[in-house]
């Protein structure tokens, strides 16, 4: 259960958010989110959009178990920031290990973790002779 001082900040910090941001930035942001989701229900995962420019309040992404969905469509990336605010994000809601969602201009997706989750992503997944060895 989130806290009402919690809802305040994550609100506080979508408004503040929200209006730094300028339309076309926002635009390409809603077209990643959209374009990925796309991707990803095109392979039979039951992606949908958090909804149109929430700016936090809800996730980028929804339909993956166990994934917390941050999407980046820009050309320059903080990564590092990035995978904290996927991690905060995915503490605040509770919907699996962060992972960062990104793309530059004519370049193809990426997605980018921390070790220690990919770790305990991959172990639950591999195959049972590799598990064997491993």
């Amino acid at each position: 259960m989130k806290s009402i001082s919690q809802k305040m900040r994550r609100d506080t910090l979508a408004f503040l958010w929200g209006n730094a941001m300028g339309k076309s930035s926002q635009r390409k942001g809603a077209n990643g989110e959209r374009e990925l989701a796309t991707i990803l229900q095109a392979h039979g995962y039951p992606v949908e959009r958090g909804g149109s420019l929430t700016f936090g309040g809800v996730p980028d992404l929804t339909g993956l178990p166990g994934v917390h969905c941050e999407v980046k469509r820009v050309q320059n990336l903080n990564l590092c920031a990035a995978l904290r605010q996927a991690s905060e994000d995915a503490q605040y809601f509770e919907d699996g290990l962060p992972c960062v969602f990104h793309r530059r201009n004519r370049e193809g997706w990426l997605c980018t973790m921390w070790l220690d989750d990919w770790l305990q992503l991959y172990q639950a997944a591999k195959p049972e002779e590799i598990r064997e060895r491993g």
